[in-house]
């Protein structure tokens, strides 16, 4: 036999072995042991990802990654839009269906279809069916590459337009990576499961129109959406939270709790019903007493400022195309889309010395920003919300403690929420104002902050601001879903450009540092987010109804009613049911309100004083004085318990 060249392959754990040029990692895989071989499903070759096929031709690191690497979950997930493109060209033939895209996505895959026969999940049962058949069938799945006329010769035989012009519009000198799995081939990068047999658990969700390339002078396309799994118990988990994230959809219970309501007459802009803007007041006011308690001065600016502001600030450069536009007297003014200019003009305002600053100033500002319509969701993207902003505005030797500062504000709220919270630090963007020196110096106070509190935190390269780096906290709700909302964003740029000043110990002007800061972010989604953070089970003191008085008959209407009085006179957000139901009745309607506390009135609690309290979701009745219950209830809305 001749020699075969060898080449030196360093695996994690740090030996190495020798092995033969043109060896595939699926074959070392098996090598190694045939547990592993069994359980592979693509290989990491000097930090690359590639199938488990895939020859090596020189020396290098290689891992083999199995289920139980988290880079498994998109193998998975795009070798599922495979086999689902594959069942849907079976079902309704291959030349009838022309093909989109197929891709993995955060929380599984979708694929896009040219189809005459509408689709809807009524056909998911069928078609995972038909999925079901091609992953029996243990198919392998084999990558190829083609050169472009040798793409354009195969997706000319299959009649794929929609391929073609994918490859067309591609350079010409690249190669084109395809894929094939029995009968059926598509173009992807890969990589993929080495068989169709390796996808285990998957579901079909959901089916929309998508256009095709995402744009809207293209044709629509039918969308199919799934998400995929490496096994049945992660499957059926995820299915579990979904049904759970539907119970708890802030947009419905919204509705059942009469929180807010939307319009056809002013789309993407919520109205807040009595009980939802009680709520919202509760969330600002809690907010308030915070920041006052702090140091921080409460301010308000005009919601709708001339173009020549915006563009002085830089905004217009970065969100002309979002923003809302009027004419006043021959002249652009805009709607508001963030609060930081006005804010730079009250500094202005007045002469500052460096004994004024630390200055911080807080605005709950209403802000207007156009989201295409397809983009709205709820509470959760709206086109106008409120912003709870503050700027601060520092001495340079100010800065870092005032970053703290602000941390601490904002661990000490999402505390009385539940919420645990991820950091994230954002550096520099593309589309950055100003110079690299002050941004290396930016980012470094941030860095500086962070490791001095000795938090964890993930560094997200590219995403910071426009006018400066930001760190974001990410809050995980009840069903450990990240939201972005609160951050503090540094800016050297924007007292450039408003050439802000104060006076410094010199008598000579200085540029002050500004930091932006929102605990919140928006108070909108942060409502959202807490209707469904709680599951429209609010905690007492932020419920929109704290307690509701239940008559148990109409002989008693008159003293529910003068408890009511007697509790709303100490503050407590309180309505009574006077209706002519039954008291079973109220009571079912009372806990599917969500109220926290019922309180029922007889017989005797009139003669003596009292009420029969129950909270919510307990069967516990307890009689107490009227003075007691109250007591109780404001106890437990001081301590936010």
């Amino acid at each position: 036999m001749p020699n075969l060249q060898s080449i030196q392959i360093q695996l994690p754990n740090g030996s190495s072995r020798e092995v033969h040029l043109g060896i595939s990692a699926g074959e070392i895989a098996h090598s190694i042991s045939s547990s592993l071989g069994k359980s592979a499903i693509a290989a990491k070759v000097n930090g690359q990802l590639v199938d488990l096929g895939t020859p090596l031709q020189d020396h290098g690191k290689l891992e083999i990654i199995t289920s139980e690497n988290e880079l498994s979950l998109p193998i998975y997930r795009v070798s599922a839009a495979h086999i689902l493109a594959q069942a849907i060209k079976r079902l309704y033939g291959a030349e009838q269906v022309k093909l989109g895209i197929g891709l993995a996505v955060a929380d599984g895959f979708y694929y896009d279809f040219e189809l005459d026969r509408p689709l809807s999940s009524a056909d998911f049962p069928q078609i995972e069916q038909e999925m079901q058949r091609i992953i029996a069938e243990n198919l392998p799945i084999q990558r190829q590459e083609l050169n472009r006329d040798e793409a354009i010769t195969l997706f000319t035989s299959q009649q794929e337009h929609y391929k073609l012009e994918m490859i067309r519009n591609q350079l010409e000198d690249i190669a084109f990576s395809v894929y094939a799995q029995g009968e059926f081939i598509d173009l992807d990068r890969g990589p993929h499961l080495p068989s169709t047999g390796k996808l285990q658990a998957f579901k079909l969700m959901s089916v929309a129109g998508a256009y095709w390339r995402g744009d809207a002078a293209n044709p629509v396309l039918q969308r199919i959406y799934g998400t995929a799994f490496a096994d049945k118990a992660q499957l059926q988990s995820r299915l579990l939270m979904l049904e759970e994230a539907r119970k708890r959809d802030h947009r419905k219970l919204g509705r059942e709790l009469k929180l807010f309501m939307f319009s056809d007459e002013a789309p993407g802009m919520p109205f807040y019903l009595p009980r939802g803007m009680a709520l919202r007041t509760e969330l600002e006011d809690f907010s308030r007493r915070q920041q006052l308690s702090r140091g921080y001065e409460e301010v308000r600016t005009p919601i709708m400022m001339n173009q020549q502001l915006w563009e002085q600030s830089g905004h217009w450069d970065h969100y002309k195309d979002n923003m809302y536009f009027s004419q006043v007297d021959q002249e652009s003014f805009a709607l508001k889309p963030m609060n930081c200019p006005g804010h730079m003009l009250i500094y202005k305002n007045e002469l500052r010395s460096y004994r004024d600053l630390p200055i911080r100033m807080m605005e709950f500002g209403q802000v207007h920003r156009h989201e295409f319509s397809g983009a709205l969701n709820g509470l959760m993207r709206v086109r106008t919300f409120c912003q709870d902003d503050a700027h601060i505005y520092a001495l340079p030797e100010q800065m870092e403690a005032e970053i703290h500062k602000a941390m601490e504000l904002i661990d000490d709220m999402y505390a009385v929420f539940g919420f645990d919270y991820e950091i994230e630090l954002s550096t520099r963007p593309e589309d950055s104002m100003g110079s690299e020196e002050l941004w290396d110096q930016a980012e470094q106070a941030l860095r500086n902050v962070l490791e001095a509190r000795g938090v964890d935190y993930r560094l997200n390269e590219g995403d910071g601001a426009f006018y400066g780096p930001k760190i974001d906290f990410h809050i995980l709700d009840a069903l450990k879903r990240s939201w972005q909302c609160g951050t503090i964003q540094l800016d050297f740029q924007m007292p450039e450009k408003f050439d802000l000043s104060y006076i410094g110990e010199d008598s000579q002007k200085h540029r002050p540092v500004v930091i932006h800061r929102a605990i919140y972010g928006s108070v909108d989604r942060f409502l959202g987010i807490l209707t469904e953070h709680y599951a429209g089970a609010f905690p007492l003191w932020l419920a929109p109804v704290q307690a509701r008085i239940l008559p148990v008959s109409d002989h008693y209407i008159d003293y529910a009613l003068q408890v009511k009085k007697i509790l709303s006179d100490a503050g407590l957000r309180v309505d009574a049911d006077i209706s002519g139901n039954k008291l079973g009745y109220k009571m079912r309607e009372a806990q599917q309100e969500k109220i926290p506390y019922i309180l029922v009135v007889g017989e005797k609690e009139q003669q003596s004083g009292s009420v029969n309290v129950r909270r919510y979701n307990d069967d516990a009745q307890i009689m107490m004085p009227i003075d007691d219950a109250i007591g109780q209830l404001q106890a437990q809305i001081e301590q936010k318990s």
